[in-house]
């Protein structure tokens, strides 16, 4: 799904679009599928009777809060984090029910690092970490696919944002 063009300027164009590694969905996919097995075994050992139905349905209400908290908040915490690079800044946004969001003209970006274990660089994942001038104070960005190549991109993005800067003639140089 393309980023909301109501969030762009009109000169400005999305370079990236990433939610965070997909590794970070690996424990709510395991917990779906433990809770819907136990589920699914638990209900089948409900012993015939008039309770039957109660005891299920109980059940299915216990399975169901389970994988509300267990499943879907980080399924939603997954897909409403954005990272995005566009051509003149760096937005990160994220939460649910508050939405939480920072922006980061390419401009101020002063240093750009990453950092990768060894099961992370396995997984191609990552942290990493934005300074800034100015008092916002660095922007770490955690599960981040790729990292390094997130880092170059930023690099020569900034390199074509120093270059977009008017020259002495006053003309602009395109993207």
């Amino acid at each position: 799904m393309p980023y909301p063009d109501k969030l762009l300027a009109d000169d400005e164009e999305v370079v990236v679009h990433l939610h965070p590694h997909w590794a970070t969905l690996f424990w709510p996919v395991v917990w779906l599928l433990v809770v819907v097995g136990a589920g699914s075994y638990t209900a089948a050992l409900v012993p015939a009777g008039r309770q039957q139905g109660v005891l299920r349905m109980a059940l299915l209400a216990v399975a169901l809060l389970v994988l509300a908290v267990l499943v879907a908040r980080p399924v939603l915490r997954w897909r409403t984090t954005h990272t995005v690079v566009t051509t003149s800044r760096l937005l990160v946004r994220s939460g649910v029910l508050t939405r939480r969001g920072r922006d980061v003209p390419l401009s101020r970006i002063t240093d750009v690092s990453s950092r990768q274990t060894l099961g992370q660089r396995l997984l191609r994942s990552g942290t990493l970490t934005v300074e800034t001038a100015g008092e916002g104070g660095a922007l770490v960005l955690e599960t981040v696919p790729d990292p390094n190549d997130l880092q170059a991109l930023l690099t020569q993005v900034m390199d074509h944002e120093v270059d977009r800067l008017p020259e002495e003639d006053g003309s602009l140089a395109t993207w």
